[in-house]
């Protein structure tokens, strides 16, 4: 890999190997095996959003292989007053080994590829969360023991979260299924890329407007939140849309006995999913928090140490 920006741009083998690094780096973490690998080499950060998860798995995975992080919020730095991400790369690039961007906008990610010549991380845009994907399925293998064959069900938002796991299930072979109202549908290239790559894996890509359809049967369900960063304006009118795509025990229990529910937080308790669903056995959204850690720690691996 060059990059990680987004998940069309990953094969199903490179997906498979990064899975199989994530889950050997967070067995030897916890047996007490640490890796040097990145040492002398510098991750760039660049917040244009406000993040925890995010922030804190990349500080620490660096730390960790022996290399550090620097964290830049975007208004602190010239991007904020303007200069261009063309320049901005240029530069960055005669400092740093690899960047990380949480930003709004996805072709700033991708102009920092263009214009840069060292690796660049997607930690988020308003199309695409990839890093996060790769954490969901590892999550999932981790409770299931397999991916090829199982069901995702993902309810609400068609946003960016939904938009990776589209691609990313397609990519291993899972069925997956968004329950979306009209108008909040996933991006079309990204639905175009899954349906793709299903046909090649022997799986499906469902898209409907019915929660129930969706999660029936499933073996993971999903959720956001309803209302994501810049859509604040919206919160009522997207409270009302999204009602019926709650994840509660009611909803859970149309899924497969055994289902484990998954969310990519923050989560907005009464909202997206009940407490009683968060905090209940089907949960596993505090192992899906820690796997971010794990998997890009192999995204970095195989970016800045490939050998």
């Amino acid at each position: 890999m060059k990059h990680f920006i987004d998940l069309k741009d990953i094969t199903a083998a490179e997906m498979m190997d990064l899975l199989d690094l994530a889950d050997q780096l967070k067995a030897d973490l916890k047996a007490g095996r640490r890796y040097d690998l990145l040492r002398g080499k510098t991750l760039g950060m660049i917040f244009a959003k406000s993040s925890t998860r995010t922030r804190i798995s990349f500080e620490v995975g660096m730390a960790q292989l022996g290399g550090q992080a620097l964290y830049l919020n975007a208004q602190d730095i010239q991007l904020g007053r303007g200069e261009s991400v063309a320049d901005t790369a240029r530069v960055l690039s005669r400092f740093l080994d690899a960047i990380m961007i949480r930003t709004y906008a996805h072709q700033d990610v991708l102009d920092l590829a263009a214009y840069g010549t060292i690796p660049i991380i997607n930690g988020l845009t308003d199309l695409m969360h990839p890093c996060q994907a790769l954490a969901d399925l590892m999550t999932i293998r981790e409770h299931k023991g397999t991916l090829k064959g199982l069901k995702l069900a993902y309810l609400g938002d068609g946003n960016n979260v939904a938009n990776a796991l589209l691609q990313a299930c397609a990519r291993v072979g899972m069925d997956v299924a968004v329950a979306a109202p009209e108008g909040y549908t996933c991006d079309p290239a990204c639905i175009a890329d899954a349906r793709e790559q299903a046909a090649l894996q022997g799986s499906q890509v469902i898209l409907t407007e019915d929660p129930a359809e969706a999660a029936s049967q499933a073996d993971v369900l999903y959720t956001d939140t309803w209302v994501s960063m810049g859509q604040e304006g919206e919160k009522a009118e997207r409270v009302a849309r999204f009602s019926a795509y709650q994840v509660n025990e009611a909803m859970m229990a149309m899924a497969r006995p055994g289902a484990i529910f998954l969310h990519c937080l923050p989560a907005y308790r009464g909202l997206e999913v009940t407490s009683a669903v968060i905090d209940g056995p089907a949960s596993v959204i505090f192992d899906e928090a820690e796997n971010r850690l794990h998997a890009q720690k192999a995204i970095l691996i195989r970016l800045l140490n490939p050998q």
